[in-house]
């Protein structure tokens, strides 16, 4: 489900060069206040350095005193929401876009034929990312989901099967085409988007996305393939799990990552930057 599934491809080049300014597509979301940035004529667009608390396990704490969350699109209700809408806070919705998870209440309707080896996380296996058009309404189903509980945005997760052994044959034009229709989703219903890893790709989908999501680029020395989005003036939510802050804040918040530590469980604590 995170960082931690992930093999590593230490081999490949990541590319480090900004690539082009941001995109405008897609209509802005009417929920919530213009926390995490200003308010605009597109899709919600939080500011570098921006704060934020990432909670996908354990009793929803909802007290912390940050102008983003980022919870997860089955288990928050849409009263979660509107009680962080309530004093100002911008809401990501968490969904696994790269992986069926055993666990969920849409599980029978993934046929067997999308699903491919276990990515490493108890009831979860990749899925088929080239067959788009069977993948395509299950995912909107989901950002329907995270659209009428009122989220501002989606953190859609595993954006890069092509990097794993996932047991299909995916290729770098398999994930560029499966992570531009996941972000055309999200903004067709007037979510933002943020692109999760998939730290290669980064110069060619820097448009496409509104924000960026980040596990463990300072424990991997990655950090520097996260600039594009700072550049377009998007925000990095980046977390380190086997990091002390004091290990990695000088680096990450001087490229202007919005960085905190967390335990793998992403319970409520956190440590930020």
């Amino acid at each position: 489900m995170r960082a931690a599934a992930r093999l590593r491809a230490a081999a490949l080049a990541l590319p480090l060069a900004c690539a082009a300014a941001c995109s405008t597509g897609g209509p802005p979301h009417a929920a919530g206040g213009g926390a995490g940035g200003e308010p605009a004529a597109g899709p919600w667009r939080p500011a570098p350095g921006t704060d934020w608390q990432w909670q996908l396990s354990g009793p929803l704490d909802l007290g912390v005193d940050v102008p983003v969350y980022d919870i997860d699109a089955f288990e928050a209700s849409a009263a979660d929401v509107a009680a962080l809408h309530d004093r100002g806070v911008r809401v990501i919705c968490y969904v696994n876009a790269g992986a069926w998870e055993d666990f969920r209440p849409d599980r029978d309707a993934f046929p067997a034929g999308l699903l491919g080896e276990g990515n490493g996380w108890e009831g979860e296996r990749w899925l088929d990312i080239r067959q788009r058009d069977a993948l395509r309404p299950l995912l909107a189903a989901r950002f329907d989901l995270c659209r009428d509980k009122g989220f501002d945005a989606v953190e859609p997760d595993l954006l890069d099967g092509w990097l794993n052994e996932t047991g299909f044959p995916l290729t770098a034009g398999d994930q560029l085409a499966y992570n531009r229709m996941v972000a055309d989703l999200a903004h067709e219903r007037g979510l933002s988007v943020g692109l999760k890893n998939d730290l290669p790709q980064i110069p060619e989908l820097v448009g496409d996305f509104d924000f960026a999501v980040n596990e463990e680029c300072a424990e991997f020395g990655e950090c520097a393939a996260l600039t594009p989005f700072i550049d377009a003036g998007k925000a990095v939510f980046h977390v380190e799990y086997a990091l002390e802050p004091e290990e990695f804040c000088a680096e990450t918040t001087g490229l202007g990552l919005s960085s905190m530590a967390k335990r793998l469980d992403l319970d409520a604590w956190r440590a930020p930057c």
